[in-house]
């Protein structure tokens, strides 16, 4: 008889099968430090009470480590999955160490090959090998909102009145179809690795997307006592639409998807190539710096074909900003890490509302200190200011968050629940 009994009766009794009780069962979010002391303990018993026949307790403290990582363990596919899962509970090289191991690799090698593996236990599916090549219908979906975006601007320059407005409608709705589709598939998607707030961040980024067409705009005019209309759909009317920058961005998310593909490739590459913990990071981060870099680049170069293309400003500050954030907070939903891209977006869009409505409640009689500010601002650098600080602060913060995050053999681990 085989399966998860057999395991349980092995840890039952004691014996030396790898889940024996002895080796403390610690709670659920219990640090590392007792499996270390573990394996102090191991390290100071005499030779001959550490051979393979007598090991029992701490004298084990790969069974106990074992023991307390059984789950990842027992559905492990290889190795490397196992390294990542232990750096993901704290555990590091030096922590291997202690275990008699050179490094998490050498230990988590070492744990696999000790896992019971029966005939009768049905064979998994090989994970699916990942090439350089992004897959043409992938491809497809990245070009997408942008070919989507090109088209309503396109409209909304050779129509007027509520023609126009029927295009703007109808074309932020196709660009919200298009961008969930290649945020659902491809290497932007979040797979289920992000669990409850996988679409936590969809409403803020509609807000500073939206923010970016029409909020320099208004917020010019709201300076200068306005606005005098609503907006027409035009870059020169009393409420300007910027198009350029919007087009831009949208455009870009081809190449955000190639550097999401690339930095994952190459990732899980790496890790396959590396020895340990800290030799995966020192070489991951490069790689995640210079990927920004590239996406960046070719957003300046996006930018600046929108902007001749349309006869507008590029807004180079507000749009590469803003798209730095929006790449960020993407890369580490992608991999995960759903808290911090939450937070950085909304802190941004909840600035970007609260400087508008300060320059509002500042006409109030006794109110201008609120207003004072943002005031200051645009009438020195623009309206362009604004967006430019608030959203490059919080992708500083983000890049700071994902050179220590992304750079984990956790975070490029295959994960075993993704479509």
């Amino acid at each position: 008889m085989s399966g998860l009994g057999e395991l349980d009766r092995s840890g039952a009794t004691g014996g030396p099968g790898p889940w024996g009780t002895e080796s403390q069962d610690w709670p659920a979010g219990a640090s590392e430090a007792a499996a270390g002391q573990a394996a102090d303990q191991a390290a100071r018993l005499p030779a001959d009470r550490t051979t393979a026949g007598s090991r029992r307790g701490a004298a084990d403290p790969v069974k106990a480590l074992m023991h307390r990582h059984r789950d990842l363990c027992e559905r492990a596919v290889d190795p490397l999955e196992i390294a990542a899962g232990l750096e993901a509970h704290g555990v590091t090289d030096r922590t291997a160490v202690r275990f008699r191991h050179r490094d998490v690799f050498s230990l988590a090698e070492e744990m696999y090959a000790r896992v019971p593996r029966t005939g009768e236990e049905p064979s998994r599916p090989a994970a699916p090998v990942t090439t350089g090549r992004p897959r043409a219908d992938r491809a497809l979906l990245a070009l997408l909102p942008g070919v989507l975006c090109a088209a309503t601007v396109v409209g909304l320059r050779l129509t007027t009145g509520r023609p126009r407005l029927v295009i703007a409608a109808v074309g932020v709705l196709a660009m919200a179809v298009g961008l969930r589709a290649l945020l659902r598939h491809g290497p932007l998607s979040a797979g289920r690795r992000t669990g409850p707030h996988r679409t936590g961040t969809s409403t803020w980024t509609w807000w500073l997307l939206g923010y970016t067409a029409l909020g320099d705009g208004l917020l010019r005019g709201a300076v200068a006592g306005g606005p005098d209309g609503l907006p027409t759909g035009t870059p020169d009317g009393a409420w300007p639409l910027a198009t350029a920058p919007v087009l831009a961005l949208a455009l870009g998310c081809a190449p955000a998807a190639g550097a999401a593909h690339l930095l994952t490739v190459r990732a899980r590459r790496r890790l396959a190539a590396s020895r340990g913990l800290e030799e995966f990071a020192a070489s991951v981060q490069p790689l995640l710096l210079g990927t920004f870099a590239l996406f960046l680049g070719a957003l300046t170069a996006l930018l600046a074909l929108s902007a001749a293309a349309l006869g507008e400003p590029a807004a180079y500050a507000q749009a590469l900003t803003l798209g730095a954030l929006l790449l960020l907070a993407r890369l580490l939903t992608v991999h995960g890490f759903t808290h911090a891209p939450v937070l950085a977006l909304g802190a941004t869009a909840l600035a970007e509302a609260a400087a508008l409505s300060a320059v509002f409640a500042g006409r109030l009689p006794g109110c201008a200190v609120l207003s004072a500010p943002v005031d200051a601002l645009v009438d020195t650098w623009g309206p362009g200011i604004v967006p430019a600080l608030l959203c490059g602060a919080a992708a500083l913060l983000l890049l700071v968050h994902a050179t220590r995050t992304l750079t984990r053999a956790s975070a490029h681990a295959r994960p075993q629940d993704s479509p």
